[in-house]
């Protein structure tokens, strides 16, 4: 949040926005795989909700500016953003939570599970031609009359995309070198220098940088876990855990791909952060109960390595918590912000018009995943 709120007064994103029309040429396939091309990218690394707050109020703008309707471009952005939260550890926060609580580095992740995200974001590209029709169709006239942002203080663009650079290969590195360097404690680390740089260069003060941070969010994300803690105390995570252990047993196969689709619907209509911050402790539990992990793995501060044959479980925990996002309006923070933006554009976006949307993209999506995840882990 930090590194893209400190970066956005060289206007990089509206600019970026604007080329996406103009390479478009005119023709709305290729604007809406040109929202497919820049969003991808960003949400790979960056918060998806920061992602879609920062592109999604250029979206109604230009799309009045070519004579188009706009709530179908915002919808594909969001599709978008939650899908491309898979590529990468760092992508989305309940694939870090998920992750971090199996010990799975950053090179890991890529080497394993990056490819399910390439399909997840595949899915939303096949389905493109079908959900939005009449966008594919269209011909935009007039583009010359488009605004034309530019480039602000250009040389605190570079220096910033060098830090962004820097931080992309010490998240690959950053683990394996002599002394290890956690993916929080490179984002920390290029966080400071951003604010370090957009102070001194005078483009903006840490002050409005760090107030305009999604504060709300991260004090829900602390609140969470704290509610958690108690259930864990309290004993219900280890009695929903002995539910868990009796209808699956130690089938991790069918655990996984129940567990897929059960994590997905939830996450169209639960935000998916409580929701696995509150799984991944019940399914400790649970391998522990049926004897496929040692009491080891309960403890919070575990570093060690989980056995191979139970990751699918956290594996599809992270599919579904992230892809169920898309099924409804309320599914993910950046449906939320979406909708905002299209309400300040006088246009609302209902629960129902939504639901039209998501719910073919999140069942094609969940399938997709079940197959990835039944080819390479489960058979």
């Amino acid at each position: 949040m930090v590194l893209v709120r400190s970066f956005e007064p060289t206007n990089i994103f509206a600019y970026l926005a604007t080329q996406m029309v103009l390479l478009a040429k005119g023709r709305g396939k290729l604007l809406l795989l040109g929202i497919v091309l820049i969003t991808t990218p960003i949400c790979a690394v960056l918060p998806n909700a920061t992602t879609v707050l920062l592109l999604a109020p250029l979206i109604p703008t230009i799309a009045q500016e070519i004579g188009v309707d706009f709530v179908p471009l915002l919808i594909l952005m969001v599709f978008v953003a939650n899908s491309a939260g898979l590529l990468t550890l760092v992508g989305d926060p309940a694939t870090f939570i998920v992750g971090d609580a199996v010990n799975i580095s950053f090179t890991d992740y890529l080497q394993r599970l990056s490819l399910g995200g390439v399909l997840a974001v595949a899915a939303v590209v096949v389905a493109i031609p079908f959900l939005f029709p009449r966008t594919w169709n269209t011909n935009f006239e007039h583009l010359e009359e488009l605004p034309h942002p530019q480039i602000n203080h250009p040389r605190v663009l570079m220096l910033g995309g060098a830090i962004a650079a820097l931080v992309l290969v010490f998240f690959v590195i950053g683990e394996s070198l002599p002394t290890p360097i956690s993916p929080a404690a490179v984002a920390l680390l290029g966080a400071a220098l951003a604010l370090l740089l957009a102070n001194q260069s005078k483009i903006d003060t840490v002050n409005n940088i760090l107030r305009d941070v999604d504060w709300t969010t991260l004090i829900f994300f602390m609140c969470t876990f704290v509610l958690i803690g108690g259930l864990e105390k309290t004993g219900v995570v280890s009695s929903l855990s002995n539910i868990l252990a009796i209808v699956l047993g130690r089938n991790i196969a069918l655990g996984s791909l129940v567990l897929l689709f059960l994590v997905g619907i939830l996450s169209s209509v639960i935000p998916n952060i409580p929701l696995v911050v509150a799984m991944v402790p019940l399914l400790k539990q649970y391998l522990f109960n049926v004897g496929l992990v040692s009491a080891d793995v309960l403890a919070s501060d575990y570093q060690g390595q989980f056995p191979p044959e139970v990751l699918p479980l956290f594996y599809a925990m992270m599919f579904g918590a992230t892809l169920g996002g898309n099924g409804t309006l309320v599914g993910a923070s950046s449906n939320i912000v979406a909708a905002g933006v299209a309400e300040q554009h006088g246009q609302p976006i209902s629960f129902h018009t939504f639901l039209k949307f998501g719910i073919p993209i999140m069942v094609l999506q969940l399938v997709a995943a079940a197959a990835y995840m039944l080819f390479f882990f489960l058979l």
